[in-house]
Protein backbone atom coordinates (compact mmCIF):
# COMPACT_ATOMS: atom_id res chain seq x y z
CA UNK A 1 0.00 0.00 0.00
CA UNK A 2 2.90 2.33 0.86
CA UNK A 3 4.41 1.73 -2.58
CA UNK A 4 1.13 2.56 -4.31
CA UNK A 5 0.82 5.80 -2.31
CA UNK A 6 4.38 6.75 -3.16
CA UNK A 7 3.76 6.05 -6.85
CA UNK A 8 0.61 8.21 -6.85
CA UNK A 9 2.49 11.02 -5.10
CA UNK A 10 5.23 10.80 -7.72
CA UNK A 11 2.61 11.05 -10.45
CA UNK A 12 1.16 14.17 -8.87
CA UNK A 13 4.66 15.65 -8.57
CA UNK A 14 5.29 15.12 -12.26
CA UNK A 15 1.90 16.64 -13.03
CA UNK A 16 2.96 19.80 -11.20
CA UNK A 17 6.23 19.81 -13.12
CA UNK A 18 4.35 19.67 -16.43
CA UNK A 19 2.13 22.59 -15.42
CA UNK A 20 5.15 24.81 -14.75
CA UNK A 21 5.69 27.01 -17.86
CA UNK A 22 9.39 27.26 -17.06
CA UNK A 23 9.68 23.48 -17.45
CA UNK A 24 7.74 23.09 -20.72
CA UNK A 25 9.11 19.90 -22.26
CA UNK A 26 8.96 19.82 -26.05
CA UNK A 27 11.53 17.18 -26.95
CA UNK A 28 13.36 14.26 -25.36
CA UNK A 29 16.47 16.47 -25.13
CA UNK A 30 14.83 19.09 -22.89
CA UNK A 31 15.56 19.38 -19.19
CA UNK A 32 13.49 16.97 -17.02
CA UNK A 33 12.27 15.10 -20.13
CA UNK A 34 13.81 11.90 -18.79
CA UNK A 35 11.64 12.21 -15.66
CA UNK A 36 8.42 12.50 -17.64
CA UNK A 37 8.68 10.50 -20.86
CA UNK A 38 7.78 6.87 -20.15
CA UNK A 39 6.63 7.64 -16.59
CA UNK A 40 3.07 7.37 -15.29
CA UNK A 41 1.71 10.89 -14.79
CA UNK A 42 -1.68 12.04 -13.49
CA UNK A 43 -3.05 14.30 -16.24
CA UNK A 44 -6.15 16.47 -16.23
CA UNK A 45 -8.76 14.93 -18.52
CA UNK A 46 -9.52 18.44 -19.77
CA UNK A 47 -5.96 18.75 -21.10
CA UNK A 48 -6.31 15.66 -23.33
CA UNK A 49 -7.87 15.66 -26.80
CA UNK A 50 -9.05 12.64 -28.77
CA UNK A 51 -6.66 11.22 -31.32
CA UNK A 52 -7.94 11.84 -34.90
CA UNK A 53 -5.95 8.78 -35.99
CA UNK A 54 -7.92 6.45 -33.69
CA UNK A 55 -8.94 3.41 -35.80
CA UNK A 56 -11.86 2.49 -33.58
CA UNK A 57 -14.92 4.27 -34.93
CA UNK A 58 -17.67 3.02 -32.63
CA UNK A 59 -17.88 2.42 -28.89
CA UNK A 60 -20.48 0.15 -27.31
CA UNK A 61 -22.33 2.25 -24.71
CA UNK A 62 -23.12 -0.69 -22.43
CA UNK A 63 -19.49 -1.83 -22.52
CA UNK A 64 -18.37 1.72 -21.66
CA UNK A 65 -20.76 1.86 -18.69
CA UNK A 66 -19.40 -1.47 -17.42
CA UNK A 67 -15.83 -0.18 -17.74
CA UNK A 68 -16.84 3.07 -16.00
CA UNK A 69 -18.30 1.05 -13.11
CA UNK A 70 -15.06 -0.92 -12.83
CA UNK A 71 -13.00 2.29 -12.84
CA UNK A 72 -15.24 3.78 -10.15
CA UNK A 73 -14.51 0.77 -7.93
CA UNK A 74 -10.88 -0.01 -8.80
CA UNK A 75 -9.52 3.06 -10.57
CA UNK A 76 -7.79 3.08 -13.97
CA UNK A 77 -5.57 0.00 -13.74
CA UNK A 78 -3.87 0.38 -17.13
CA UNK A 79 -2.70 3.95 -17.89
CA UNK A 80 -3.59 5.51 -21.22
CA UNK A 81 -0.87 6.67 -23.61
CA UNK A 82 -0.69 10.28 -24.82
CA UNK A 83 1.69 12.44 -26.80
CA UNK A 84 2.54 15.99 -25.81
CA UNK A 85 1.30 18.64 -28.24
CA UNK A 86 1.84 22.00 -26.53
CA UNK A 87 2.13 23.32 -22.99
CA UNK A 88 -0.22 21.24 -20.82
CA UNK A 89 -1.96 19.92 -23.94
CA UNK A 90 -1.94 16.24 -24.92
CA UNK A 91 -3.42 13.92 -27.51
CA UNK A 92 -4.53 10.32 -27.04
CA UNK A 93 -2.42 7.62 -28.66
CA UNK A 94 -4.25 4.66 -27.12
CA UNK A 95 -6.79 4.05 -24.37
CA UNK A 96 -9.81 5.95 -25.66
CA UNK A 97 -12.28 3.56 -23.93
CA UNK A 98 -10.61 4.23 -20.57
CA UNK A 99 -10.57 7.97 -21.35
CA UNK A 100 -14.27 8.02 -22.26
CA UNK A 101 -15.29 5.87 -19.29
CA UNK A 102 -13.34 8.10 -16.88
CA UNK A 103 -15.12 11.19 -18.22
CA UNK A 104 -18.43 9.33 -17.95
CA UNK A 105 -18.09 9.04 -14.16
CA UNK A 106 -16.80 12.57 -13.71
CA UNK A 107 -13.11 11.91 -12.99
CA UNK A 108 -10.87 14.95 -13.32
CA UNK A 109 -7.54 13.19 -13.85
CA UNK A 110 -6.28 9.95 -15.39
CA UNK A 111 -2.92 8.11 -15.21
CA UNK A 112 -1.04 8.35 -18.49
CA UNK A 113 2.22 7.48 -20.18
CA UNK A 114 3.62 10.49 -22.04
CA UNK A 115 5.36 10.20 -25.37
CA UNK A 116 6.79 12.88 -27.60
CA UNK A 117 6.10 12.01 -31.23
CA UNK A 118 5.23 13.57 -34.56
CA UNK A 119 1.94 12.89 -36.32
CA UNK A 120 3.27 9.98 -38.36
CA UNK A 121 4.74 8.28 -35.30
CA UNK A 122 1.49 8.93 -33.42
CA UNK A 123 -0.54 7.34 -36.20
CA UNK A 124 1.70 4.30 -36.23
CA UNK A 125 1.63 3.96 -32.44
CA UNK A 126 -2.16 4.33 -32.31
CA UNK A 127 -2.79 1.79 -35.05
CA UNK A 128 -0.25 -0.77 -33.88
CA UNK A 129 -1.25 -0.55 -30.21
CA UNK A 130 -4.94 -0.79 -31.05
CA UNK A 131 -4.43 -3.78 -33.35
CA UNK A 132 -2.53 -5.55 -30.60
CA UNK A 133 -4.57 -4.58 -27.54
CA UNK A 134 -8.09 -3.55 -28.47
CA UNK A 135 -11.04 -5.72 -29.36
CA UNK A 136 -11.50 -4.26 -32.83
CA UNK A 137 -13.87 -5.85 -35.31
CA UNK A 138 -12.30 -7.43 -38.45
CA UNK A 139 -13.09 -4.45 -40.68
CA UNK A 140 -11.54 -1.97 -38.23
CA UNK A 141 -8.41 -4.12 -38.12
CA UNK A 142 -8.35 -4.32 -41.92
CA UNK A 143 -8.70 -0.53 -42.18
CA UNK A 144 -5.91 -0.10 -39.63
CA UNK A 145 -3.60 -2.34 -41.67
CA UNK A 146 -4.53 -0.45 -44.84
CA UNK A 147 -3.80 2.91 -43.23
CA UNK A 148 -0.41 1.71 -41.96
CA UNK A 149 0.52 0.48 -45.43
CA UNK A 150 -0.68 3.63 -47.21
CA UNK A 151 0.18 6.39 -44.73
CA UNK A 152 3.31 4.99 -43.09
CA UNK A 153 4.33 3.51 -46.45
CA UNK A 154 5.34 0.04 -45.36
CA UNK A 155 5.02 -3.25 -47.22
CA UNK A 156 2.93 -6.14 -45.93
CA UNK A 157 6.20 -7.87 -45.01
CA UNK A 158 7.42 -4.88 -42.99
CA UNK A 159 3.99 -4.52 -41.39
CA UNK A 160 4.14 -8.18 -40.43
CA UNK A 161 7.33 -7.53 -38.44
CA UNK A 162 5.90 -4.42 -36.74
CA UNK A 163 2.63 -5.91 -35.52
CA UNK A 164 3.89 -9.46 -34.96
CA UNK A 165 1.41 -11.07 -37.34
CA UNK A 166 2.00 -13.42 -40.26
CA UNK A 167 1.92 -11.75 -43.67
CA UNK A 168 -0.87 -14.16 -44.72
CA UNK A 169 -2.97 -13.01 -41.73
CA UNK A 170 -2.59 -9.37 -42.76
CA UNK A 171 -3.43 -10.24 -46.38
CA UNK A 172 -6.62 -12.05 -45.26
CA UNK A 173 -7.78 -9.00 -43.33
CA UNK A 174 -7.05 -6.65 -46.24
CA UNK A 175 -9.05 -8.84 -48.61
CA UNK A 176 -12.16 -8.18 -46.49
CA UNK A 177 -12.15 -4.60 -47.78
CA UNK A 178 -13.05 -5.95 -51.23
CA UNK A 179 -16.45 -7.08 -49.91
CA UNK A 180 -19.59 -5.10 -50.66
CA UNK A 181 -19.99 -2.24 -48.12
CA UNK A 182 -23.29 -3.76 -46.89
CA UNK A 183 -21.47 -6.99 -46.03
CA UNK A 184 -18.65 -5.07 -44.34
CA UNK A 185 -21.26 -3.29 -42.19
CA UNK A 186 -22.86 -6.64 -41.36
CA UNK A 187 -19.49 -7.92 -40.16
CA UNK A 188 -18.90 -4.81 -38.05
CA UNK A 189 -22.34 -5.19 -36.48
CA UNK A 190 -21.73 -8.87 -35.71
CA UNK A 191 -24.25 -10.40 -38.12
CA UNK A 192 -21.51 -12.47 -39.75
CA UNK A 193 -17.99 -13.45 -38.75
CA UNK A 194 -14.66 -12.99 -40.47
CA UNK A 195 -14.93 -16.63 -41.57
CA UNK A 196 -18.14 -15.84 -43.44
CA UNK A 197 -16.48 -12.82 -45.00
CA UNK A 198 -13.45 -14.80 -46.16
CA UNK A 199 -15.77 -17.27 -47.88
CA UNK A 200 -17.77 -14.51 -49.58
CA UNK A 201 -14.61 -12.90 -50.99
CA UNK A 202 -14.47 -15.79 -53.48
CA UNK A 203 -17.74 -14.58 -55.02
CA UNK A 204 -16.81 -11.97 -57.63
CA UNK A 205 -20.24 -10.56 -58.42
CA UNK A 206 -21.32 -8.03 -55.72
CA UNK A 207 -24.98 -8.87 -56.34
CA UNK A 208 -24.33 -12.57 -55.74
CA UNK A 209 -22.32 -11.67 -52.64
CA UNK A 210 -25.34 -9.82 -51.26
CA UNK A 211 -27.64 -12.68 -52.21
CA UNK A 212 -25.56 -15.22 -50.29
CA UNK A 213 -25.09 -12.77 -47.40
CA UNK A 214 -28.87 -12.47 -47.08
CA UNK A 215 -29.17 -16.27 -46.91
CA UNK A 216 -26.50 -16.41 -44.18
CA UNK A 217 -28.27 -13.86 -42.00
CA UNK A 218 -31.80 -15.13 -42.66
CA UNK A 219 -30.97 -18.80 -42.03
CA UNK A 220 -28.21 -18.27 -39.46
CA UNK A 221 -25.81 -20.29 -41.61
CA UNK A 222 -22.45 -21.42 -40.25
CA UNK A 223 -19.13 -20.69 -41.91
CA UNK A 224 -19.02 -24.26 -43.20
CA UNK A 225 -22.51 -23.88 -44.71
CA UNK A 226 -21.40 -20.67 -46.37
CA UNK A 227 -18.28 -22.27 -47.79
CA UNK A 228 -20.46 -25.04 -49.29
CA UNK A 229 -22.75 -22.46 -50.95
CA UNK A 230 -19.75 -20.65 -52.39
CA UNK A 231 -18.27 -23.90 -53.70
CA UNK A 232 -21.55 -24.67 -55.45
CA UNK A 233 -21.58 -21.17 -56.86
CA UNK A 234 -18.05 -21.57 -58.23
CA UNK A 235 -18.89 -25.00 -59.62
CA UNK A 236 -21.78 -23.61 -61.62
CA UNK A 237 -20.42 -23.68 -65.18
CA UNK A 238 -22.49 -20.69 -66.17
CA UNK A 239 -20.79 -18.55 -63.52
CA UNK A 240 -17.38 -20.15 -63.53
CA UNK A 241 -16.69 -18.94 -67.05
CA UNK A 242 -16.81 -15.16 -67.23
CA UNK A 243 -20.33 -14.64 -65.88
CA UNK A 244 -22.53 -12.23 -67.76
CA UNK A 245 -23.54 -9.12 -65.88
CA UNK A 246 -26.95 -9.57 -64.26
CA UNK A 247 -29.69 -7.37 -65.63
CA UNK A 248 -31.66 -5.36 -63.09
CA UNK A 249 -35.49 -5.40 -63.00
CA UNK A 250 -37.28 -2.96 -65.30
CA UNK A 251 -38.60 -0.85 -62.41
CA UNK A 252 -35.05 -0.35 -61.12
CA UNK A 253 -33.69 0.31 -64.61
CA UNK A 254 -36.27 3.04 -65.20
CA UNK A 255 -35.69 4.51 -61.78
CA UNK A 256 -31.94 4.47 -62.35
CA UNK A 257 -32.34 6.56 -65.49
CA UNK A 258 -34.66 9.03 -63.74
CA UNK A 259 -32.39 9.40 -60.73
CA UNK A 260 -29.30 9.85 -62.91
CA UNK A 261 -31.09 12.66 -64.73
CA UNK A 262 -32.38 14.23 -61.50
CA UNK A 263 -29.01 14.21 -59.74
CA UNK A 264 -26.98 14.86 -62.91
CA UNK A 265 -24.79 11.98 -61.76
CA UNK A 266 -24.42 8.35 -62.85
CA UNK A 267 -26.52 6.50 -60.24
CA UNK A 268 -25.82 2.78 -59.73
CA UNK A 269 -28.54 0.32 -58.69
CA UNK A 270 -28.00 -3.18 -57.27
CA UNK A 271 -30.91 -5.59 -56.74
CA UNK A 272 -30.82 -9.09 -55.23
CA UNK A 273 -33.06 -11.92 -56.36
CA UNK A 274 -35.35 -11.26 -53.40
CA UNK A 275 -36.00 -7.71 -54.61
CA UNK A 276 -33.86 -5.95 -52.01
CA UNK A 277 -31.12 -3.62 -53.18
CA UNK A 278 -29.18 -0.44 -52.80
CA UNK A 279 -28.65 2.90 -54.59
CA UNK A 280 -25.20 4.44 -55.02
CA UNK A 281 -25.10 8.15 -55.85
CA UNK A 282 -21.54 9.37 -56.52
CA UNK A 283 -20.47 12.96 -55.84
CA UNK A 284 -17.35 14.92 -56.82
CA UNK A 285 -16.77 17.02 -53.72
CA UNK A 286 -18.44 18.63 -50.71
CA UNK A 287 -20.32 21.15 -52.82
CA UNK A 288 -21.62 18.44 -55.17
CA UNK A 289 -22.74 16.36 -52.17
CA UNK A 290 -24.65 19.33 -50.73
CA UNK A 291 -26.26 19.94 -54.14
CA UNK A 292 -27.50 16.33 -54.29
CA UNK A 293 -28.68 16.51 -50.68
CA UNK A 294 -30.80 19.57 -51.47
CA UNK A 295 -32.37 17.74 -54.40
CA UNK A 296 -33.25 14.80 -52.14
CA UNK A 297 -34.81 17.18 -49.61
CA UNK A 298 -36.69 18.97 -52.37
CA UNK A 299 -34.95 22.25 -51.65
CA UNK A 300 -34.11 24.77 -54.33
Amino acid sequence: MAKATKKQALGRGLSALLKDPSNDIKSVDDKNADKVVGSIVELDLSSIEVNPFQPRTSFNEESLRELASSIRELGVIQPITVRKLNFNTYQLVSGERRFRASKLIGLETIPAYIRIANDQESLEMALVENIQRQDLDPIEIALSYQRLIEEIQVTQEELSDRVGKNRSTIANYLRLLKLDPIIQTGMRDGFISMGHGRALINVDDPTDQLDIYEKIVTNNLSVRDTEAIVRNYKADTGKAASPAKKSIPSFAKEGKTELSTLFDSKVDVKVTTSGKGQLVVPFKNKEDFQRILKLIKGEK
